[in-house]
């Protein structure tokens, strides 16, 4: 082989390897593209999962570095920077928090929670009118009238909690960032949601389920969006003689439709007083938890300890009983985001986190509530 042969074989072989690892390197893009996208295999998921997780935990919450971040966001995954600044928290990390909100807010376990994609959220509710009955296959078909149906709007507003640490403790290796992350922000957003759905005002935050008006009047003959409430018969007291009978009655207030899945709340000071009744045979109404994790209950259905409830007092609506997850609907506009401030408050380093949060009541028929007075 002369030397214009042997020149002539290596281009040949030149351009089969470059073209070879091109389409290689272009499989691999494509690949890459694949798998980032919703529907990825478990693997891929999880493998983005990690890396989001390290770039949040050990770059920007650590260092301030949100160059890695950033480099996620190229591939089009979940991190993506907020109108406000800052970086969405890792599922993995959401759902921790999500975890510790459901233990420390024992309401968030009893209404129904939704996740929205919408700046806000509308539910069509019915408020009664149509008519229904039995027909037989070729029978007629009478006209039924019109079902009355209202709209419940409820608008996310930001909920906010502004943990600190020192650089130093950032800087410690025993530091337990995700821990410690997921504690402080889950503590502070649980105690103003909880407050928020018993007694929010509506404004940038839950309308609270106490703040609507009330009426004695039954299912079917109130204004919609009124509550039920059952009163005591005493001024700012239980009845002196068989006071368990009107719990008795707020029970039976509730349709029977609602009972299955039903629940007192109230405070544990009110829990102490009704822990102390009994039945006619002298027996408890109150019965403790058969196992670690269950509720007590009362007359046979569980019992939520929820602070926020006011104490017996004249006109205080102290007690609610009802079907919380037909009631009562809590959104969700986004996860958590996370803001990094080491400037503001040296030598701390400050996270403001922020979760969008709304909520209402969408059925009125589902809770009663107990009112401390004389009529």
């Amino acid at each position: 082989m002369d030397m214009t042969d042997l020149k002539t074989a290596i281009d040949d072989y030149s351009r089969s390897a470059e073209t070879g690892i091109l389409s290689l390197q272009g499989r691999l893009d494509t690949l890459e593209t694949n798998l980032a996208r919703p529907g990825a295999s478990p693997d891929c998921v999880a493998s983005d999962a990690a890396e989001h997780k390290a770039a949040f935990l050990q770059g920007f919450m650590m260092k301030g570095d949100t160059d890695a971040l950033k480099a996620l966001e190229l591939k089009a995954i979940s991190t993506t920077t907020g109108g406000n600044g800052g970086y969405a928290v890792p599922t993995i990390i959401d759902n921790e928090i999500e975890k510790q909100l459901k233990a420390l807010s024992p309401l968030r376990g009893l209404v129904k929670v939704k996740t929205i994609d919408t700046s806000d959220y509308k539910r069509l509710v019915s408020a009664g009118g149509a008519t229904s009955g039995w027909v037989g296959e070729t029978d007629g078909r009478a006209a039924t009238a019109t079902p009355s149906l209202k709209e419940v709007a409820i608008v996310p507003g930001e909920l906010y909690a502004n943990a600190a640490a020192t650089q130093r403790a950032l800087d410690d290796m025993k530091f337990d960032a995700e821990a410690w992350l997921s504690e402080e922000v889950a503590e502070e957003f649980a105690a103003q949601e909880g407050a928020a759905i018993v007694s929010g005002d509506g404004t940038n935050k839950p309308k609270g389920f106490l703040t609507y008006t009330t009426s004695a009047a039954a299912d079917g003959s109130r204004t919609f969006g009124q509550i039920q409430h059952v009163v005591t018969g005493v001024d700012g007291a239980f009845p002196a003689t068989d006071p368990a009978d009107i719990l008795i009655d707020l029970v039976h207030a509730l349709g029977a439709r609602y009972r299955q899945g039903a629940s007192f709340v109230m405070n544990s000071k009110t829990l102490a007083v009704v822990r102390k009744f009994k039945d006619a045979d002298g027996n408890f109404i109150w019965r403790a938890g058969l196992a670690e994790g269950q509720p007590d209950r009362l007359l046979g259905y569980p019992v939520v300890e929820a602070e926020d409830m006011p104490d017996v007092a004249t006109d205080a609506l102290a007690i609610a009983f009802g079907n919380f997850s037909r009631a009562y609907t809590l959104v969700e506009r986004t996860g958590t985001r996370v803001l990094r401030d080491p400037y503001t408050n040296k030598p701390y380093v400050h996270f403001y986190a922020t979760r969008r949060v709304g909520g209402a009541l969408v059925n009125d028929e589902a809770l009663k509530l107990l009112k401390f007075a004389a009529a």
